[in-house]
């Protein structure tokens, strides 16, 4: 799985990276999407990386991002099963996505704690394949 966090703002993104932002539903600062590792994927994370942070997720922060931000579609419902959401997602062999299980596709994060250097790429700061550190990067914004 791969998380992607929209890092940079709305203002002088162009058309055709507005575009990919808008398919993937990173429509705002801030905003988070986990997708499974297709080589399509490959083409639009280039595509994006300057205006993004992604890297590989583990469970135990899916789990975790599921309950804390997740967002039931039905109205309804209070609460969500993100243990059984995340097994469902990972073990399924089938292509479910996350709106199937009953979840919003995206997830509302804060600005980071303690602060990112977003102009910058990886070493120095957090745009574009953060690998593991994406991890550290999504529970700081919980």
């Amino acid at each position: 799985m791969i998380a992607i966090i929209r890092i940079s703002g709305m203002v002088d993104v162009p058309k055709d990276v507005e575009e990919t932002l808008n398919r993937l539903r990173l429509r705002r600062k801030y905003a988070c999407v986990v997708a499974r590792e297709k080589p399509e994927l490959k083409g639009i994370l280039k595509k994006i990386r300057n205006y993004v942070a992604y890297g590989k997720l583990d469970k135990k922060t899916f789990v975790e991002l599921i309950e804390k931000r997740g967002q039931p579609l039905d109205k309804d419902k209070k609460k969500v099963d993100a243990e059984g959401i995340v097994k469902e997602f990972i073990e399924g062999k089938t292509e479910k996505k996350l709106s199937e299980l009953g979840v919003k596709p995206f997830f509302r994060l804060h600005p980071p704690r303690g602060g990112i250097n977003s102009k910058k790429h990886y070493p120095k700061g957090v745009l574009g394949n953060n690998k593991e550190k994406t991890n550290e990067l999504i529970r700081r914004m919980l």
